[in-house]
């Protein structure tokens, strides 16, 4: 609104920007542009802009205070200033408006489009030939013809070159490109592209496609054409589709909800929806083939062999030490999830032999790194009559065979490379070093323990530390014959050194430990010391005290 000659005020301590003001001296706005915009100027007989700083203005030479409410014409370069932030104003506004006039056409468009798409309707021909179903990774040549070449048509049966399949699937991905829609469908088993045209890219339920939508899709089995590429190097060309479930789209579209730049607390949160990406779910096929090829080497790899048990996960007893143990109550007795299997797989090893066990341990450790886990899947095995180095051998034996049966799939391979592109076979023979050289090297190589300070005998080395010296060394090493006073009770001493113990932690480059290990104590007055030296009442302990008499 322009209105000639009308004085506007504005007063910039105690003026509002808001529908509440009116500009006027009982009223004032509290910036120029803004009563700019509510007043715009004038060429010829506009508005009067006048300003004050009512508290915090200048006083008179006198001091009087009440000269800061003295109503005042506004300066020639506060009028520029704010007649120039008016035209930026202006022209945001118009093109804000040019904005919403075209998504209001587009929303218009599209409108139109999902009401003339609710009036296509798809059915299958009953003329083609009957189409079979198939798993989204069946590759077999006899059962699943593949057309090749150039043809007119999208889908043509009559040479019977290409295997009319029906298949099943959520929509991994997919895009649309004019008149086709190529969709990456996936079953946990494979991925097929399957590509839709004409009327099947028309209908309400292809404009309207949505990630992870389950579908069942029947058409011709075609190689991928020279130049282009798709998984596996073939594609659906697709005759008909059924959609099974909408999955949902907008704020609540997987692609929202799971996004692959989402913060980490994000993502674990919605690990349901991440494992149904690529990385997650290789990662877990990865990790089933870990478990494969442990049972496979502990089964069959070595002599003798070991047999799998399987322990319970509710104890009463520690392992690892108090601090990190989840308590619960069991039927009004203390019990605990346990922290580890490996003194109740010493009680089968007179009857059973050698076993090994593939269940879960837990631990009470409050902490966001990679080697504290509340639980974890604990793969553990226990040796009859066997030498301190008897065990290395055992571990390096176990950790080559595993890593050799799982390249060996190239399937699970290629995930491995994915995943780690710069993964390296460990070398052989692993690296021995004793923990009191371990202290020494780190000495010497100026990396200082969690306090800043040199090492020294007896301190716990922390991961820290330990890595960057398997780094630098850069191949596995067997740590060994760590201090008693930093290992488990039931470790067994080193006869040549009582200082330390006969136990190993296993060391990988870029990773860390992943292995550790020790000789059990088999002397009874032994083992009741050290549930004294730790404090550790025995009477819980009365069945694996037992396995020494």
């Amino acid at each position: 609104m322009a209105i000639t000659g009308e004085k506007i005020h504005i007063d910039e301590d105690i003026g509002k920007d808001d529908p509440s003001a009116d500009g006027s001296e009982t009223s004032p706005y509290r910036s120029l542009l803004f009563a700019h915009i509510q007043y715009p100027p004038s060429q010829t007989d506009g508005p009067q802009y006048f300003t004050r700083k009512s508290d915090t203005g200048p006083v008179s030479e006198d001091g009087d205070p009440e000269a800061r409410k003295e109503w005042k014409p506004a300066t020639k370069s506060a009028l520029k200033k704010s007649s120039n932030l008016y035209e930026q104003h202006k022209r945001k506004q118009a093109k804000g408006n040019d904005l919403a006039i075209r998504e209001k056409s587009e929303q218009e468009k599209r409108q139109r489009a999902l009401q003339e798409a609710m009036e296509v309707r798809i059915k299958e021909d009953p003329q083609l030939p009957k189409a079979f179903k198939i798993r989204l990774n069946e590759k077999d040549p006899a059962l699943v013809r593949l057309r090749k070449g150039a043809s007119e048509k999208d889908v043509d049966y009559t040479e019977g070159r290409g295997s009319r399949v029906r298949v099943a699937g959520r929509v991994h991905r997919f895009r649309t490109q004019k008149d086709v829609i190529f969709i990456t469908l996936q079953d946990g088993y494979g991925f097929l592209q399957c590509v839709l045209t004409g009327d099947l890219t028309k209908t309400y339920d292809a404009v309207t496609l949505t990630q992870e939508t389950s579908m069942e899709i029947y058409g011709e089995m075609w190689e991928v054409p020279p130049g282009q590429h798709a998984p596996d190097e073939r594609e659906l060309h697709a005759d008909y589709y059924e959609i099974i479930g909408k999955a949902a789209g907008e704020k609540d579209a997987i692609t929202t909800r799971a996004a692959p730049d989402a913060d980490p607390q994000t993502l674990l949160d919605n690990r349901h929806l991440v494992l149904r990406g690529e990385i997650s779910s290789s990662v877990m096929k990865v990790r089933a083939a870990l478990l494969r090829a442990y049972r496979h080497t502990y089964e069959s790899e070595i002599t003798p062999s070991c047999l799998e048990v399987t322990p319970p996960c509710m104890v009463q007893t520690q392992v690892e030490g108090g601090a990190t143990l989840f308590d619960f109550n069991y039927y009004g007795q203390k019990a605990y999830l346990t922290q580890s299997s490996q003194l109740y797989l010493e009680t089968c090893l007179p009857s059973l032999g050698n076993v090994f066990c593939v269940a879960p341990s837990f631990r009470a450790e409050k902490s966001s790194t990679r080697r504290h886990l509340s639980e974890y899947t604990h793969i553990e095995a226990e040796l009859d009559f066997i030498a301190f180095d008897d065990l290395l051998v055992h571990i390096e034996l176990v950790v080559s065979k595993v890593i050799e049966h799982v390249l060996a799939d190239p399937k699970i391979s290629k995930l491995v490379y994915d995943l780690n592109p710069h993964f390296t076979v460990p070398e052989r023979p692993f690296m021995r070093m004793r923990y009191a050289d371990a202290i020494t090297w780190l000495r010497e190589h100026d990396i200082p323990n969690e306090e800043g300070q040199p090492h020294e005998f007896g301190d716990d080395i922390a991961e820290a530390a330990e890595r960057k010296m398997t780094d630098i060394i850069n191949r596995p090493i067997f740590l060994t014959h760590f201090p008693v006073a930093i290992k488990a009770f039931y470790m067994k001493k080193d006869p040549q050194d009582l200082r330390v113990t006969e136990s190993v932690d296993c060391l990988m480059p870029g990773v860390g430990e992943i292995f550790g290990g020790s000789m059990r104590m088999d002397d009874y007055e032994e083992l009741m010391a050290a549930y004294v030296r730790e404090g550790i009442d025995p009477k819980p302990y009365y069945w694996y005290t037992d396995q020494r008499k």
